[in-house]
């Protein structure tokens, strides 16, 4: 599969890897948030586009377009951010043109589990299959007040998607006793977490040395049964290249 990425600018955004490091993960202690397999995975799932120089951007609360305002030097924000929705919407140019492949959309939002206190990414689904113009990343105060985007900041996340596969998607609400096998399976993992919780805060020594099951962790079942299908504990994704590279 093939993600296609046209400069519309000389001096375009950096396109790279989405990463696993997180500040806030990073403050725990002996950085343990990052043994959230699903987190870290989904936080590297996809192509982070940076912000090229640091600016501030302040929303006064009202709704028009100049209720929210610009700081940079030399105002070198003109050139990827502006305010163009107004009520306290920040539009970035992600100064590229996408393509996809037929059967593909693009994600598009804010990097997963990126706190920034005072705004919101905004999330959007774009049929790059066979749109011939550029979107927008848009990101919403929750309130009145001053934020800052620093040089090297991801503002904006991309991710391919299938175009139409979830339409053909029935969920399906059963009783976990018709599925018997699955059924033991979860109830002796409950049992096994309650009772490997209950262990760390009656201060057991080796459940504390523990400090969490790793069977997620380790693709396995409780039972020690490898996951079925492709088990991932790191993403990769490929970083771009110039197709004159190639």
């Amino acid at each position: 599969m093939k993600l296609t990425c046209y400069p519309l600018q000389t001096y375009p955004p950096e396109i790279r890897p989405g990463r696993p490091e997180r500040a806030w993960m990073d403050e725990f202690t002996d950085r343990h948030a990052y043994r959230c397999l699903p987190l870290t995975i989904a936080n590297c799932t996809g192509w982070e586009i940076v912000t090229p120089a640091p600016f501030r951007v302040s929303w006064n609360g009202g709704p028009a377009l100049n209720d929210v305002t610009f700081e940079s030097e030399g105002d070198v924000h003109k050139h990827f951010a502006t305010s163009m929705f107004a009520r306290g919407v920040v539009s970035f140019n992600a100064g590229y043109l996408f393509r996809t492949e037929p059967g593909w959309d693009l994600w598009v939002g804010g990097p997963p589990n990126w706190i920034k206190h005072g705004i919101q990414p905004l999330t959007g689904i774009v049929e790059t299959s066979w749109l011939p113009q550029p979107f927008t990343m848009n990101w919403r105060f929750t309130a009145p007040g001053t934020v800052t985007f620093a040089a090297g900041e991801p503002f904006c996340m991309i991710m391919p998607v299938p175009h139409a596969a979830i339409d053909q998607c029935q969920p399906m609400i059963k009783a976990l006793k018709d599925d018997p096998a699955l059924e033991a399976e979860t109830k002796d993992w409950m049992k096994s977490r309650s009772e490997f919780i209950a262990r760390v805060r009656a201060g057991d020594p080796e459940a504390a040395g523990q400090v969490w099951q790793r069977t997620y962790f380790a693709g396995k079942t409780l039972r020690g049964e490898a996951a079925v299908g492709d088990h991932i504990h790191k993403r990769r994704v490929a970083a771009p290249r110039r197709a004159d590279d190639v």
